[in-house]
């Protein structure tokens, strides 16, 4: 089947919290919504269909996931990544983030470190600081236009734990995304052995978002961070879902995977009678992504390459004061604006009220993010066109 990813659907009175919160966030009527991570796509046509055929069985009771639903998973990280896992190691949950939540409560007590390396994801933050717990910040370094982690700041910061916390806190664990979101960084095998190695030597747990893992450009692949050693799987938790993928976050869906028991049983402990099961279609349509949306998928990466290729050869060449970040995963293109010569709150101003492109804040991202904004390229070539234009005129007036 042949999608058309040029056509412009109208999402406004959809319950779109991309488009219908808009206006109010941006203050703006006519804004280009490029913010959140939701594609402006269709979704695969077996996806809808599933879910047809489901609902027309009139009962929507309490579901659990069957075991072809585990099998699915199964058969594709084995066939994407050729990572084995076993069924007991999947845990279900209705999205990553309330995961993360539980998952830093299951590793931790209230006092404790978790390491961070902004810019990173922002519900991050509020995920550490719930659970009781300290933000330990290693940035990331930036040169020549690409992220490198830090990890003699990474090893000192583990390494100093105990003096920094005092008594029986320290650091448990480091939470990071691969991809990482915003700045589009796909790690490979080598640096993600160096982290696990790090890890492994100060005693702290992994907590690997890797919700961006199937978006990736040409000439890319990922490696699952559990799927490098047992060691390593005995001392992560990775989180996982379609939503970004097959743009199914609104069916709240995602599969977290603890291969260590003890883990596990502190996970599932801490979440019973807080984090409830997925609802029952979005395990229909996690099934029938993963077994039948690649074709789609394909199609829909061969576009987003296409979206990136105009997207960068557009703002270097009429927007040079602005710089794209090369990413090498997901659909969040991260834009160095610090040429514009604007703080934070007046970049903010400038995109929303100049430009009306509703555009993600750097700053929210950490201190690290200040003078940037991220930028949603899942959307059909001529918004991305237009807004490119609209950022245009804005910069040559300032």
């Amino acid at each position: 089947m042949q999608y058309d990813f040029d056509l412009v659907y109208d999402r406004k009175n959809t319950d779109s919290i991309k488009w219908n919160l808009a206006p109010s966030l941006f203050g703006c009527e006519d804004v280009i919504p490029m913010w959140v991570a939701d594609m402006d796509f269709p979704v695969a046509q077996p996806i809808v269909e599933a879910l047809q055929r489901r609902a027309e069985h009139p009962f929507y009771g309490y579901a659990r996931a069957g075991e072809s639903v585990i099998e699915a998973i199964i058969n594709r990280l084995k066939y994407k990544f050729n990572w084995k896992i076993e069924p007991e190691w999947v845990v279900f949950t209705p999205g990553v983030v309330p995961a993360l939540h539980v998952a830093i409560r299951s590793l931790t007590h209230p006092g404790d470190g978790i390491v961070l390396q902004p810019p990173v994801y922002h519900p991050f933050y509020p995920a550490v600081t719930a659970s009781g717990c300290q933000i330990v910040a290693n940035n990331l370094k930036l040169a020549n236009g690409r992220y490198e982690m830090d990890y003699a700041g990474l090893e000192s910061r583990l390494a100093a734990s105990s003096e920094i916390f005092g008594g029986p806190n320290r650091v448990k664990a480091i939470l990071f995304c691969n991809p990482q979101n915003p700045v589009g960084r796909l790690w490979g095998r080598e640096e993600l052995v160096r982290l696990g190695e790090i890890a492994l030597n100060h005693g702290a747990a992994v907590i690997s978002d890797e919700i961006h893992c199937e978006i990736l450009f040409k000439g890319y692949r990922h490696v699952p961070f559990a799927s490098i050693s047992a060691e390593f799987a005995q001392n992560s938790i990775v989180c996982l879902s379609p939503s970004k993928t097959f743009s199914l976050a609104g069916l709240e869906i995602s599969t977290i995977i603890i291969p260590n028991r003890r883990m596990r049983e502190s996970f599932e402990s801490i979440r019973g009678g807080i984090l409830p099961s997925p609802n029952l279609f979005g395990y229909v349509a996690l099934e029938a992504a993963y077994r039948y949306g690649d074709e789609w998928l394909e199609q829909v990466l061969e576009y987003l390459q296409g979206n990136l290729d105009f997207l960068q050869a557009y703002v270097s060449d009429k927007i040079p004061r602005i710089k794209v970040i090369p990413p090498q995963g997901t659909y969040l293109i991260w834009l160095d604006c610090r040429g514009l010569g604007l703080d934070n709150q007046a970049l903010k101003r400038f995109m929303c009220q100049e430009a009306r492109v509703g555009l993600e804040d750097g700053y929210v991202f950490g201190e690290a993010g200040s003078g940037f904004q991220r930028m949603n390229i899942a959307c059909p070539r001529s918004l991305l066109a237009e807004a490119l234009q609209r950022i245009e005129k804005a910069v040559n007036r300032l």
